[in-house]
């Protein structure tokens, strides 16, 4: 009997599916993955005052590595028992677990959804990405919810997962005050617009908090989100604007147009949609150090340029002028004209721009800023210059900051990837969304 079940017992496992090894799987060393998660063991026993940044760069890297994403579902779930659903650290963890589609993420979410608030709009926008259908009956509860953001945020989890037809997310969305606005438009929708596109039936919701939304930026967010749900009609309410509107706002518009239409051939190109920018015209409109502040979705105040940066990915030649401005101050000392400058040398034919990388790479006066321009070297696409990036990858991981460390990873990343050009934008490594998580420790 006992010969017998062993045989039965090997059968069984000889039918199981073999999962790949993680050593396979793996492209971050042993030694950053074992930093990280030092990193990560120390921030649960005492709250850092830098703690966003290790969110930032573990929202940025592990994506790339299942052994250190094994790390953050167990950094996960303490915080989850310990209801820490505002700290940093849990946004970025729970974030990253469930856009990697992670199977431990239903259990996490049914126990944070069950907390204060839903778990905060990261709880709620995490709901957005996972399919398990185990969550739709506290998700229906939730969008009974007393309050009004909270209600709203569960039922675009509901739209996103195929549960709702949208007409209870239409009928909330006058009652969402301007704060909550803003805070939905940062941390529920924005993730949305890099994500798969959603049902058609947010578009009339959307349609309401554009109609309440007076900065551009916001408004081009929710704009984005509907396009690519198929729902065209603020494309139509932006080519109106841009043709009948106020002379001062009529080239916002027309960038607005511009980026709709991205949205719209993003989805129809599919999964290689947003390499496939430079294929519709860039308006004639220059930018300006304001007009590019209106059209972020940041604050106005911040004066963050990542529009710039979505015309010159597009190659748009309106742009080269205020990338020279933005270059010009040597050594650099901001993480704006690092990126200016790698810009300048890829398609400009700056070598002057690329020697300047270089420099900063080995020399910058802010250590912070060292990784970052290692990535923007990489980014230049001179095979050069890339060799030199890579090197220079090597020393960033044992960095004091792990700001760098999250920067050679990347590097390491794409240069395993084995891109042979920055000709499509497909290997682009300081691109909006790590620079934002990393350097800026915007975790959205």
């Amino acid at each position: 009997m006992a010969i017998r079940s062993g045989a039965t017992q090997a059968k069984t496992k000889e039918l199981e599916p073999k999962r790949p090894s993680v050593a396979r799987a793996e492209i971050v060393d042993k030694a950053t993955r074992a930093r990280f998660e030092a990193e990560l063991d120390a921030v649960l026993k005492r709250r850092p005052a830098n703690e966003i940044k290790l969110a930032g760069a573990l929202r940025a890297v592990a994506s790339l590595s299942p052994a250190l994403r094994n790390a953050v579902a167990d950094a996960t779930q303490t915080m989850v028992r310990r209801g820490s659903y505002s700290r940093e650290i849990y946004v970025a963890c729970i974030r990253t677990l469930a856009e990697a589609d992670d199977r431990r993420v239903p259990a996490l979410l049914t126990t944070a959804l069950a907390g204060d608030d839903a778990g905060g709009n990261a709880t709620l926008s995490a709901a957005s990405f996972c399919r398990d259908p185990s969550l739709a009956a506290l998700l229906a509860k939730l969008s009974a919810s007393q309050k009004a953001h909270v209600s709203f945020g569960a039922e675009t989890a509901r739209v996103c997962r195929g549960e709702s037809n949208g007409a209870r997310l239409s009928a909330l969305a006058p009652m969402i005050k301007e704060s909550h606005r803003i805070a939905l438009c940062v941390e529920l929708f924005v993730p949305l617009v890099r994500a798969v596109p959603v049902p058609i039936h947010i578009g009339p919701a959307l349609s309401v908090l554009r109609g309440a939304e007076r900065h551009l930026g916001r408004w081009l967010v929710l704009a984005e989100i509907a396009m690519r749900s198929g729902d065209s009609s603020a494309l139509e309410e932006a080519n109106e604007k841009a043709l009948t509107g106020p002379g001062s706002a009529r080239s916002g518009w027309l960038l607005v147009s511009w980026a709709l239409e991205q949205a719209r051939a993003s989805v129809l190109s599919g999964p290689r949609g947003p390499n496939q920018d430079a294929s519709i015209a860039v308006p004639p409109a220059r930018p300006t150090v304001e007009l590019v502040a209106r059209l972020s979705d940041r604050p106005s105040a911040d004066r963050d340029t990542t529009f710039l940066f979505r015309m010159a990915r597009a190659r748009a030649t309106s742009c080269k002028p205020m990338l020279e401005t933005l270059a010009k101050t040597s050594p650099f000392l901001d993480e704006v004209s690092i990126r200016a400058a790698s810009y300048l040398a890829r398609d400009h034919g700056r070598s002057d721009m690329r020697d300047a990388l270089v420099g900063c790479a080995r020399n910058a006066k802010r250590d912070e800023l060292r990784g970052f321009a290692v990535a923007a070297l990489w980014d230049t696409g001179d095979s050069d210059a890339r060799q030199i990036a890579r090197d220079l990858s090597d020393e960033l991981l044992t960095s004091r900051s792990i700001s760098n460390v999250a920067w050679g990873a990347l590097v390491r990343a794409a240069s395993a990837a084995g891109h042979p050009s920055a000709s499509t934008g497909d290997d682009i490594v300081a691109a909006e969304t790590p620079l934002r998580w990393v350097q800026r420790g915007w975790l959205e």
